[in-house]
């Protein structure tokens, strides 16, 4: 019972007060119209429509809190980043989905929180209204009395006690049970206007993930580039001193060294191995001449010792990040490599060019054509490692050709 009581005034305090909140939405709509079209005076909405936005977005968040409030349901907070620049922020401004969300609300709560605001006064206010009316009938004139529910007219103390039971009681008995149902109706409709839906969630997950493995990338290719040097600074000069000495060694023994010598031979032509191998690591990890040159050098390194002919057509890269340049380097090598194996082509075209957070790369060749990706070909290792940076890779390649193989890259830093 004391429960329920409680629930009655959080209810009810909930809805009273709603209701001017909900009233005072009624401006919302005209001032942000308002806002919006004053753009066009001298760019005044420029300023202003940010601004009424960040307003509509306090004016939502103080109605979020008060439902979460209500439910005992915690809100996570909805900042408003609108971002540098004032052309940029009036875009934010119009086309973030928690704007949508803004506005979403707005409606829903003058459609709900008006009649809903109007309904708990009724509740309430009746049986109050009966209690202090009641006794007081014989105030009232006798040509406008005062009436039972508007209708039955209170002439004696008898109608005046059925009022105070039967208005009052009536009405209470209606509160108690309607109101704080009223109440939770209206927070969980401003809650669920405010919260993104399930798309919503889903979108803001990709972007989340796409921002982390981003991120995880980029790690990843400067953790590379770190055991890259690692491994050339340290490691393959140590081995290379280690070869020297060993071949100094072997010239300083005499012809009939026997078995000395072929130890001495076996640990040169060994060091000497294990030198080409680590070789081969590195550049299979980071390729130096990336970290030297910067993809435009390096891409025209591999363009100018490819086993064809090839020409290469970069346009304006900017910054790229690692993991981005590694790949494009692997996959321009790998389709050089393939066209020179085995599409018989006299001619390789390779063109870069970027396009805002996309990095695109296109090699064509004049080869017989004809890929077949389920043969174990260097494609599917292209396909694979564009995939893992969430590209996009087509080949084209009919027979008799030509095969071009075009990768979009995200590069947005």
């Amino acid at each position: 019972m004391r429960e329920r009581l409680q629930n009655l005034w959080r209810g009810g305090r909930y809805l009273l007060t709603g209701l001017p909140a909900a009233m005072a939405t009624l401006l919302v709509p005209p001032l942000l119209t308002a806002a919006a079209l004053s753009t066009g005076l001298g760019g005044l909405g420029l300023v202003l429509f940010p601004r009424a936005v960040g307003g509509l977005r306090w004016w939502a968040e103080w109605h979020r809190r008060r439902a979460a409030a209500l439910l005992d349901r915690p809100v996570s907070p909805r900042p408003l980043d609108l971002g540098e620049g004032t052309l940029a922020r009036w875009r934010q401004a119009l086309r973030a989905p928690q704007t949508r969300r803004d506005l979403r609300w707005t409606l829903r709560n003058i459609v709900t929180g008006i009649p809903a605001g109007l309904a708990a006064l009724a509740c309430l206010g009746m049986p109050v209204y009966a209690v202090l009316a009641g006794p007081l009938w014989w105030v009232f004139p006798a040509d406008a009395p005062l009436r039972l529910l508007g209708v039955v007219p209170v002439t004696g103390w008898g109608s005046a006690v059925a009022m105070v039971v039967v208005q009052g009681g009536g009405f209470a008995a209606l509160a108690y049970w309607a109101v704080p149902r009223l109440a939770a109706f209206h927070a969980n409709a401003c809650l669920a206007a405010l919260e993104p839906s399930e798309q919503d969630r889903l979108s803001e997950r990709v972007g989340e993930l796409t921002e982390s493995r981003a991120g995880v990338l980029d790690a990843h290719g400067a953790e590379l580039r770190r055991i890259e040097r690692d491994l050339h600074d340290g490691t393959q000069a140590r081995l290379v001193a280690i070869a020297m000495r060993l071949g100094v060694a072997r010239e300083s023994l005499p012809d009939d060294a026997g078995a000395l010598a072929d130890l001495l031979r076996e640990a040169h032509e060994g060091a000497e191995e294990a030198m080409t191998e680590l070789r081969d690591v590195i550049r299979t990890m980071y390729p130096p001449i990336l970290a030297d040159r910067g993809l435009p050098g390096a891409l025209s390194a591999l363009t100018a010792r490819a086993g064809v002919p090839a020409s290469l057509d970069l346009g304006e890269l900017g910054r790229l990040p690692a993991a981005a340049e590694a790949a494009a380097y692997f996959i321009v090598a790998e389709s050089l490599t393939n066209a020179a194996k085995h599409s018989g082509a006299t001619e390789v075209r390779v063109r870069i060019t970027r396009d805002g957070g996309r990095l695109l790369v296109e090699v064509t060749d004049d080869g017989i054509g004809g890929v077949d990706e389920s043969r174990g070909t260097g494609v599917i290792g292209i396909r694979r490692r564009v995939a893992a940076l969430d590209g996009i890779m087509i080949v084209t390649s009919p027979p008799g050709g030509p095969t071009s193989v075009s990768v979009e890259l995200p590069c947005a830093s």
